[in-house]
């Protein structure tokens, strides 16, 4: 009844508007409801419900609409070489259960966000954070960019997140915490100019 690039812009439209949540969004279109269907054009002059709205979003086939959302952002997300890309992992409130105990899970967002227009260039989901490890392997490896650098906190600190990065032809700066030893030893040992360019 409903064409889903019209539910898509509603939502877009009322998220961006500050509607947070289902029956916010259904205000949303109740207060603008003249206008909307002047501009949109639906089908018989009809709006969804924000019923209609929430099950669309409930199965919502997410894997799909990210890379739906990925060849679009390479279109008008200007890149340029040597620009820098951060690699970040957020908990999505209201996602949280058996907290405090071995089973608490969430669902974790992490997003390529470009530093320099403060955009969301790619992004995917887990749950938990440990599992944010192998997804940003994956954004780094589908990004299909070379010439930048990329930042990621101490989480990232693994063998095959800086071996993917170095395989797609970018550099990294990646947080280390105190409790690498080994590491810790060694930059200490070695003098700064042999660790960091001149430059910096």
């Amino acid at each position: 009844m409903h064409r889903l690039p019209t539910i898509l812009l509603l939502i877009l439209m009322a998220t961006m508007s500050g509607c947070i949540g289902q029956r916010a969004t259904g205000d949303f279109v109740g207060r603008h409801h003249d206008k909307l269907v002047e501009t949109l054009q639906p089908k018989n002059n009809k709006l969804p419900s924000y019923q209609t709205i929430a099950r669309v979003m409930q199965y919502l086939d997410y894997g799909q609409f990210t890379q739906v959302f990925f060849a679009w952002a390479q279109t008008v997300i200007h890149i340029e070489e040597k620009d820098w890309l951060s690699l970040d992992g957020k908990g999505i409130s209201g996602t949280l259960s058996a907290a405090g105990t071995a089973q608490q899970q969430y669902t974790n967002l992490v997003s390529v966000f470009t530093q320099k227009t403060k955009q969301v260039l790619a992004q995917g989901k887990v749950a938990n954070k440990t599992n944010e490890i192998p997804l940003v392997v994956q954004l780094v490896e589908q990004l299909g960019l070379s010439g930048l650098a990329f930042t990621a906190d101490a989480l990232h600190a693994q063998k095959k997140t800086v071996k993917a990065i170095i395989a797609s032809g970018n550099g990294y700066v990646i947080g280390v915490k105190n409790n690498q030893k080994k590491l810790n030893n060694r930059l200490k040992k070695t003098p700064r100019s042999q660790t960091l360019p001149a430059n910096t």
